[in-house]
């Protein structure tokens, strides 16, 4: 796959990245969310073929935003502070944030107490920028055991795969992956999900090791070992927003 260009959409006081990407398929297809527009073309379009199908879409983009323009307004984001308290699903963490002169940020948890040393050359967005990285790196390490024991105890239990490795990843569009080597990755946004909705992530991702896709079987698999996973998704949808640091 190769990305043709990046454009943006500006709709009243929204403005929206527009990736533009060549593939092999056989149809020009469009997506919106709030990250952007992603626009998908066939290898071997003529160029004014092309030009009309990115307008199209475009033009389908801002009649969508148009419509429900609180929906794709950025969402202000939480400004941490230090002693602040956080609750990130059943733990509870202290912030002890100190700004120092020096070009990087680093940090490390000690008994539910999560040291930030953040680089003072930064401004302030930037500062934010750093520490919430940092939460989800270092959050994600900090759970890390209890998820590799959970997903191994599920695939023990019901798929008896082969995993070669298991992380937390700090992923903004999806909840989680799985490649054909058995490298399994869940998303730190997942650190604020109840145990149940976590385990279902960890079911759908196992269930990647016996059918690479969303097909049929795929889905059957999913229900066998979750029967209730659709009560999962429908919490993902309604609180994905919340999920989040």
């Amino acid at each position: 796959m190769k990305r043709y260009k990046l454009l943006e959409l500006k709709v009243n006081n929204i403005t929206l990245p527009v990736k533009i990407y060549y593939e092999k398929r056989s149809s020009v297809s469009g997506s919106l969310s709030k990250r952007g527009v992603i626009i998908r073309i066939p290898n071997g379009l003529n160029r004014l073929v092309i030009d009309k199908e990115i307008k199209r879409v475009l033009e389908w983009a801002k009649k969508r935003v148009e419509k429900n323009i609180e929906h794709f307004k950025p969402k202000e984001l939480r400004e941490y502070k230090n002693n602040d308290i956080l609750k990130i699903g059943k733990y509870t963490y202290k912030l002890n944030i100190e700004y120092k002169n020096k070009k990087g940020s680093s940090g490390i948890i000690k008994d539910d107490v999560i040291f930030l040393s953040i680089s003072n050359r930064l401004n302030n967005k930037e500062r934010q920028i750093h520490i919430r990285k940092l939460l989800s790196r270092l959050i994600g390490q900090h759970r890390l055991p209890e998820l590799k024991k959970r997903i191994n105890k599920i695939n023990k239990k019901f798929f008896k795969k082969n995993i070669n490795n298991i992380r937390f990843k700090d992923m903004k569009t999806r909840w989680g992956s799985c490649s054909s080597k058995g490298n399994i990755n869940i998303s730190t946004r997942l650190l604020f999900a109840p145990d149940d909705v976590l385990d279902y992530i960890c079911v759908h991702e196992l269930a990647h090791l016996i059918e690479m896709n969303h097909s049929k079987r795929f889905w059957s698999i999913v229900e066998k070992v979750m029967p209730d996973y659709k009560e999962k998704e429908k919490w993902l949808k309604e609180n994905k927003d919340k999920c989040e640091f």
